[in-house]
């Protein structure tokens, strides 16, 4: 597999920063049914700074944990809500768990996932059932591993399909978590905000890691 590493993951960020602007209004209607309606222009203005600030790094000097870690300062220093510390937590972890590694390969995006989904997880105290990003970054982490165990390189199809099915599961799910708790039982049959922008991110990732593999 060839070098998948800074400016990839460079360009991944910006990827799921258009995505999730295309999408800012609907994730906030999403957000206004059991919350208050800001998810979309939250994670809008924490994309933004992260894009701004890795646009200042030169993606041939830069470490793929330098992106991250870049990543969850502009994150946390542009969204104040509790999604700031928790994306933020969540690129630290991917960081760490990344340094010493340049290329991207399977293994490499894998522990990216699983880095990303308990840092997050960590910071939050939280786990899957629990209407909440959870419900999608877990079942991507473990799709990707599994996908590995089976020798199976290609795992963003198997990534790509968990994080679909984990966002999908929250429309049945009661809110336990975060301003949504705060409706109880009237968040059952609706989809959680949260879960639809993290697989927007996920879904970003799968398209740049999926191009680079099969560009020349």
């Amino acid at each position: 597999m060839q070098d998948l590493g800074s400016r990839h993951l460079i360009a991944m960020f910006s990827r799921a920063a258009l995505s999730i602007d295309a999408q800012r209004d609907h994730l906030s209607d999403l957000d206004g049914a059991i919350a208050d309606a800001d998810h979309g222009m939250t994670m809008s203005l924490g994309f933004r700074a992260v894009t701004s600030a890795l646009g200042k790094l030169d993606p041939d000097e830069v470490t793929p944990s330098g992106v991250f870690r870049t990543a969850a300062g502009a994150f946390l220093d542009a969204v104040g809500a509790s999604m700031g510390p928790l994306y933020a937590s969540g690129f630290l972890n991917a960081a760490k768990d990344l340094d010493g590694h340049f290329v991207l390969g399977a293994v490499e995006q894998a522990v990216m996932l699983e880095g990303i989904s308990s840092g997050i997880a960590a910071r939050g105290k939280g786990s899957r059932g629990e209407k909440t990003m959870l419900d999608v970054w877990l079942p991507a982490a473990e799709a990707a591993q599994q996908a590995l165990r089976e020798n199976r390189l290609e795992i963003w199809t198997y990534v790509r399909q968990a994080a679909a099915d984990g966002a999908e599961a929250t429309r049945a799910m009661m809110a336990v978590r975060g301003r949504a708790a705060r409706v109880g039982e009237r968040s059952i049959g609706h989809i959680d905000p949260g879960a639809v922008s993290a697989l927007l991110i996920v879904e970003a990732m799968a398209d740049t890691f999926d191009e680079g593999s099969t560009s020349a």
